[in-house]
């Protein structure tokens, strides 16, 4: 266990050195041609942020209209057991 513990400390210390290292890496200065490549990638990265966060809330509004329709027909009595069957039965052939 020691020599666990002794392996990790140096990997920690390696990763720390390294990182001071490219702290003190001098700095270079980049073309304005470079620069606007960059922000067109960030730009695109955003897109891309921006449509998976509309995609996630918009399963998690499909998943709890689902769920409040869930609770309402146990509420009213019905047998949800089939239901259940059927999206457990579709859900695993989709996976």
């Amino acid at each position: 266990m020691s020599s666990d513990n002794h392996q990790d400390r140096d990997v920690r210390e390696k990763i720390v050195s390294l990182m001071q290292s490219i702290g003190q890496a001098p700095k270079k200065q980049i073309t304005s041609e470079e620069l606007q490549k960059l922000k067109d990638a960030a730009d695109r990265l955003d897109q891309m942020l921006k449509a998976t966060k509309v995609a996630d809330q918009q399963s998690l509004r499909s998943a709890a209209l689902r769920l409040d329709q869930l609770l309402a027909d146990i509420r009213d009595g019905k047998d949800v057991t089939n239901h259940l069957k059927r999206r457990r039965d579709g859900q695993s052939r989709s996976e």
